[in-house]
């Protein structure tokens, strides 16, 4: 069997999300989304602002409980369990990168990584792939915008996580930020890691093995 056989073979469903709805009083977020994410595999998200990515998002992180719908994370049922289940089950197997970095204030960089778990030996093996060396002694007000993002990036990578959620990763960053941000999503991905990215961005939409499209809580292949 070729190379390509074999890492095709080896591919497994990592995220099911199956007729998902989500409705703000007379505003419908989502519309009976439905999708799945492979290891192995980056899925771009695209819609304009207020389609309802950030929800989908947020309710396969099990941060959001849907009006309907189910969400498995490597085979088991996300909101069949209680809150604290949830809870860790995200922490197991979940990766989340967000609009605004939502760092610790008062953490240098590396105590920011960690705080969600990890090993110090990770969190330094990606402060050296995200350019963030001369930077491991700094608070978050001391960094720039793309500094932080590549922070909260190795934070959301610091446990290997099987599935990594995105929320616009390389918005509003300079070019030397958005070249490490997309280059750790390359190198998650390439490594057998799931992700699921909401994005804009034509750079990250090019790195996409499929596009899908939300508009008005209706999802389009």
């Amino acid at each position: 069997m070729s190379e390509e056989g074999i890492i095709a073979a080896g591919k497994k469903v990592v995220l099911s999300a199956d007729a998902l709805r989500k409705s703000y009083g007379d505003v419908v977020a989502l519309d009976q989304v439905s999708l799945e994410v492979e290891s192995g595999e980056m899925v771009v998200l695209c819609g304009p602002s207020g389609s309802g990515k950030s929800t989908l998002l947020f309710v396969i992180a099990g941060l959001l409980s849907p009006d309907g719908g189910a969400v498995e994370l490597s085979g088991q049922d996300l909101y069949h369990l209680s809150s604290s289940g949830r809870t860790g089950l995200r922490s197991r197997e979940i990766g989340m990168v967000f609009q605004d970095a939502r760092l610790l204030p008062y953490l240098e960089i590396e105590a920011n990584i960690l705080a969600g778990g990890g090993t110090a030996e990770r969190a330094n093996e990606l402060i050296e792939e995200l350019g963030l060396v001369d930077r491991r002694s700094h608070i978050p007000k001391k960094l720039s915008a793309g500094e932080q993002q590549r922070v909260g990036l190795a934070r959301a990578l610091v446990t290997n996580p099987k599935l990594l959620l995105a929320d616009e990763p390389s918005g509003n960053l300079d070019q030397g930020s958005t070249e490490l941000v997309l280059a750790g999503l390359k190198k998650f991905v390439a490594e057998g890691g799931a992700a699921l990215v909401a994005t804009h961005d034509p750079e990250v939409i090019k790195m996409a093995d499929r596009v899908l499209t939300l508009e008005k809580g209706i999802l389009q292949g």
